[in-house]
């Protein structure tokens, strides 16, 4: 029989006091947007991630300086069958409910990451079988050998099958359709943290885990979690200068010196591992937004080389982001394997060479389309959108901005309802084919979930699924850099900046910035 939550706590709480040698302490933790969803198979998307990594946890895991480190696997390693990785399992480990993580738990869970309605299903793509071995061993089956399957792992969080299949979650959220259920409110998981109250968009609270498996083994000083998003800046900032929260990811830019000169508070920087850049709708025949008939403007690539050159980074960089940005031509970071200082290069900002492109493709007078963007998910996101807006007006595109929160904003790009928007992109696995698998491949029931370009290239298809299985690194970048030739060539996206994280705290806590923008409260310290 389950033991109810309030009886674990209740039974754990000498535990709880062993959590940590520092006194009990509360972390009041703010940032512009909240998670979208508690289902942690629902959406592949920063922030989600971030709140459920406190409560849920991966087989492997990325620590804060972004090193893959044993989580709820204590080993792995490919088995002489070169496409068979066996992963050993924790032992000991229970769920929030009281229940036993065992092998039965990761088949479940990947299975159902592998679902339909699962935002996190590309991850899995070269998947063929996950095996039960015994209650602490786990074999993942590919298509063929995958060198990167550890990689493609630190996301994708194990859940309690039997919880799961008795509160109705056997499928993922369907985020894009509005799809609900009831594991999009509550949680089990085997993580730091327990749920302990629930506000979407207000606020969540969570509560030192005092069964938890890690204790000894991490700081976990924070014994409360009051974790608050702000979308409004300046509500965010004032919260924090008040000392209404004890940390905020998201310093504005145009805050930062304040921040850094007020007495008893910091500001910690460091690159992240994040793009932001413009989508086309380059497939359609014709564009639903726009005021041209009967066919697609953005299908021409002088007009998309046109938009591109039209785009002044460096004045983005210089006066929306105050120099908190790293300009660049390719819609990845540099912590990517693929990344090159030649792809990194950005095109010089050319008015006069853009309208001539424009003219040569017969739209010398422009035309008019709509610019999807959000307006509470990545560092300025509206303000570069206003920005992008006035330097395409100098050639001719006159574009309506449409800025909506991410909750609706995300869907637009999913169901493909919109022909031009902002997204910004980070790379879990810090590799490529990360990058193709969402973002260029032929949109497919496995593949290709955030391609909102509609592109569709059979050939680059056929090279993306090939990385998987090459276990030849050298051919396999050899890959990777044709795979970006083309994406490059084609203009498929229009690449605006690497994204530089500014996190802010009170000079008490010692805590390093994590790459991915995710702060695992675990690690956390307080200074003596």
């Amino acid at each position: 029989m389950k033991k109810s939550l309030a009886y674990l706590i209740a039974a754990g709480l000498a535990a709880t006091t062993a959590l940590s040698t520092a006194q009990a302490e509360t972390l009041r933790w703010a940032r512009a947007g909240d998670s979208l969803t508690l289902d942690p198979h629902a959406q592949n998307e920063g922030p989600t991630h971030t709140l459920a990594h406190q409560m849920y946890e991966p087989l492997l895991h990325r620590d804060m300086a972004g090193q893959i480190v044993p989580a709820l696997a204590t080993s792995w390693a490919a088995t002489d069958n070169p496409n068979i990785w066996e992963f050993k399992l924790r032992e000991g480990v229970k769920f929030h409910n009281g229940e036993d993580f065992t092998a039965d738990d990761v088949v479940f869970s990947l299975n159902r990451a592998m679902r339909p309605t699962s935002a996190m299903k590309e991850l899995l793509s070269s998947v063929e079988e996950v095996r039960k071995v015994d209650d602490l061993t786990v074999h993942i089956v590919t298509s063929g050998p995958n060198p990167l399957m550890p990689n493609n792992l630190t996301n994708l969080f194990i859940m309690d099958e039997g919880w799961t299949m008795d509160n109705g979650c056997a499928e993922p959220q369907d985020i894009a359709n509005g799809g609900d259920n009831p594991c999009v409110r509550s949680t089990n998981g085997t993580g730091a943290y327990v749920l302990e109250s629930r506000a979407q968009d207000q606020k969540t609270v969570l509560k030192a885990n005092p069964n938890y498996w890690g204790i000894g083994e991490f700081p976990l000083e924070v014994t409360e979690i009051v974790y608050t998003p702000i979308q409004e800046s300046a509500t965010r900032v004032s919260a924090f200068l008040s000392g209404e929260v004890d940390l905020i990811q998201d310093v504005p830019v145009q805050d930062l010196g304040r921040v850094s000169e007020t007495p008893g508070l910091v500001v910690s920087t460091a690159p992240q591992n994040r793009t932001i850049f413009f989508g086309l709708n380059v497939g359609d025949a014709d564009l639903t937004s726009d005021n041209v008939e009967g066919k697609n403007p953005f299908a021409d690539v002088k007009v998309r080389e046109a938009m591109n050159i039209a785009i002044n980074r460096d004045a983005i960089q210089k006066v929306v982001m105050r120099g908190q940005s790293s300009p660049t031509g390719v819609i990845m970071p540099p912590f990517v394997n693929g990344w090159t200082e030649a792809l990194d290069q950005y095109p010089a900002y050319d008015v006069d060479k853009a309208k001539s492109l424009m003219a040569e493709a017969g739209y010398a007078d422009g035309f008019e389309v709509t610019l999807n963007c959000p307006n509470d998910r990545y560092i300025n996101d509206e303000a570069i959108c206003q920005a992008a807006v006035g330097m395409l007006g100098q050639i001719g595109i006159k574009v309506a901005l449409d800025a909506l929160p991410k909750a609706q904003h995300f869907p637009l790009i999913k169901n493909k309802e919109t022909d031009f928007y902002m997204l910004g992109w980070g790379v879990p696995t810090f590799d490529s084919e990360y990058v193709f698998n969402f973002l260029v491949h032929t949109t497919t029931d496995e593949l290709g979930s955030w391609n909102g370009t509609r592109y569709t290239n059979p050939n680059l298809d056929q090279l993306i699924v090939s990385l998987a299985s090459e276990t030849d690194l050298d051919r396999r970048n050899e890959t990777i850099a044709q795979i970006w030739d083309t994406v490059q060539s084609e203009i498929l996206y229009l690449p605006i900046h690497h994204q530089v994280l500014n996190w802010g705290m009170t000079d008490k806590i010692d805590f390093a910035v994590q790459p991915e923008d995710q702060p695992h409260i675990k690690y956390l310290k307080y200074k003596m």
